[in-house]
């Protein structure tokens, strides 16, 4: 029997449906949902929400198959590295889509309720769920056009047959908002003759439809089967593009919001210590509606963090980063950002709209080709194609030379990372940046993707032997960012709720004020490569009224007003007064 469900919750839902579907539908599909919830017995107990994160919640973003130890399935060799190396420094994994699939390295899913084989099972996943916490990719734009879906579309066999979205070629679509320079629509073969089918992303990945509300019942499953399975955070893929109406732009539209709606409202129904993260790689403003008001995501991706980050210590000009930091509104209660700086993609330039100009941001696209990346592209709606994604390690992307590394380059990419950490909202490190890989480029070369070039596959032994040398970058690295995080997961201050202020010391700096309620730690980060003095004066020193300070960083002490400290290039010192 299901307990004490929110009846507030029960009416908010039921109101979205009618938004959706009509009200001659409002009643089956309340019905509907009633009888799902307790499926997979999620909902049959209600647990309390103590908290959704605090200042030890950090997350690694890994595939599944990142370390490899022959025939083994990769998920056990995956959770030997983490027990291994990450006890006290992250708590959460989240495991890249690990499900069976037909292209796009996970993203083209052709059965969701399964594991990959190739991966391991069920059993390997929540055996890495015993010491982590784990983050799922709910990726419900678009299936595999080799999963059972498409193939009883083709068909024609029920329900399937309805899950997709048919156009006609000849229909004006130039007004759709494109993230790939590559036809909208796609010619398929099925048993009444050709049909064109809507693929946003790629002729493999084809788009459901979402205004058939089978659809949206059979992600609600396949969500309450993820809780039931150990996930504690769940991702919407790609959730901008959700929703097709002919003569829109097909992105973030209005019946978007109210899927993303209706499942906060399943999960805080029957999960409430469940956490809904949307993946937008938008420009700030549109990425940060899917809080709604606070209603919708707890956390979106801070996609602006990455590039701007990236532009600041290339240029040795912290200004952009500082003035869009200042920015940032209060969040609506139970809401923060998800810091990255790397991920399986690329590094999106889209989220620079409006903040960097136009020529910067080639000169950005310039920079990464010299040091051996790629720039992806985006079809406009003129017909013209702009960047829309730096494919290129992070670490490779802060280098100097695309075949030397230097202590100054590897300072560099350390500050970047410890930026992310100390920002307001939950710090996510990727496995590449982890280990400081270098580009990829024979992963390119073999498969043809830009996006390969930030996806390799280690051995075991070869992974233990690279960070088994102290002196090498992966090992420094490594060795430095698992030591600021176990430092960080000490402090309140870096709550993810705790207050933060950015105050603007000039193109230098980078500087930000985090506190909880009588503790303070501003965290100062020299964005040059040269060494620089910073003088605690009233711009520092009108934050507290201490008399000395503390770099929690480095352990030195520091004496009040006047006192000056002395940065290497791209020193972070995080102040505690």
């Amino acid at each position: 029997m299901i307990k004490n469900l929110d009846i507030h919750a029960l009416e908010r839902v039921r109101s979205r449906f009618n938004r959706l579907y009509g009200p001659q539908e409002e009643e089956h599909l309340m019905e509907r949902l009633v009888s799902l919830i307790g499926r997979y017995g999620v909902g049959l107990e209600r647990y309390s929400r103590d908290k959704l994160w605090d200042e030890q919640t950090t997350i690694l973003i890994t595939y599944g198959d990142m370390v490899r130890n022959g025939d083994e399935p990769p998920l056990r060799a995956l959770k030997r590295f983490a027990d291994r190396y990450l006890a006290g420094a992250i708590n959460t994994v989240h495991l890249l889509p690990f499900f069976p699939y037909s292209s796009d390295d996970g993203f083209s899913v052709i059965d969701y309720r399964a594991v990959d084989p190739k991966l391991g099972s069920w059993n390997d996943v929540q055996e890495l769920g015993r010491e982590f916490r784990l983050m799922y990719d709910l990726v419900l734009n678009h299936c595999s056009r080799k999963s059972k879906w498409f193939v009883d579309y083709v068909a024609d066999i029920a329900p399937y047959r309805n899950y997709f979205i048919e156009a006609d070629p000849d229909t004006d679509l130039s007004g759709v908002t494109r993230p790939r320079a590559l036809p909208l629509l796609t010619q398929v073969h099925t048993r009444h003759g050709d049909m064109y089918l809507w693929t946003t992303f790629s002729d493999d990945q084809m788009d459901l439809d979402f205004s058939n509300p089978d659809v949206l019942f059979e992600f609600f499953d396949i969500l309450l089967h993820y809780v039931a399975k150990g996930a504690t955070i769940i991702r919407l893929d790609a959730i901008a593009y959700l929703w097709k109406q002919i003569g829109t732009s097909c992105i973030h539209l209005e019946q978007t919001h109210e899927v993303v709606k209706i499942m906060r409202d399943l999960l805080d129904m029957v999960a409430p210590e469940v956490i809904l993260l949307t993946e937008t790689n938008v420009p700030h403003e549109e990425n940060i509606s899917y809080f709604g008001e606070g209603n919708e995501a707890h956390m979106v991706y801070q996609f602006s963090l990455p590039p701007l980050l990236l532009h600041g210590l290339i240029n040795g000009d912290a200004s952009h980063l500082t003035l869009w930091a200042a920015s940032l509104n209060e969040l609506p209660k139970d809401c923060t950002y998800f810091n990255f700086t790397a991920s399986h993609d690329g590094i999106g330039v889209r989220p620079l709209q409006g903040i960097i100009p136009n020529d910067e941001l080639f000169r950005l696209a310039d920079h990464v080709r010299g040091l051996g990346g790629h720039v992806s592209t985006k079809a406009n709606s003129d017909g013209s194609e702009s960047p829309y994604e730096l494919n290129i390690t992070y670490f490779d992307a802060l280098g100097d030379a695309p075949d030397e590394v230097t202590d100054q380059h590897i300072a560099r990419f350390i500050c970047s990372q410890t930026v992310a950490m100390e920002l307001k909202g939950v710090p996510a490190l990727y496995f590449h940046s982890l280990t400081a890989t270098r580009n990829y480029t024979a992963g390119v070369e073999e498969t043809g993707r830009a996006r390969t070039i930030n996806r390799r596959k280690y051995s075991e032994d070869e992974l233990g032997l690279v960070l088994s040398d102290e002196n090498g970058p992966a090992s420094r690295v490594m060795t430095e960012c698992l030591k600021r995080l176990r430092l960080r997961s000490k402090y309140k201050v870096f709550h993810p709720d705790a207050s933060q202020q950015v105050v603007n010391l000039g193109p230098d700096w980078f500087v930000v004020l985090r506190e909880w309620e009588d503790l303070r730690v501003v965290c100062i980060s020299n964005f040059t490569g040269e060494y620089r003095d910073l003088t605690i004066d009233e711009r520092l020193y009108r934050l507290n009224r201490a008399d000395a300070c503390c770099d929690m960083l480095a352990g030195k002490r520091y004496m009040g007003e006047g006192k000056v400290i002395a940065f290497k290039p791209y020193q972070t010192v995080w102040l505690q007064y």
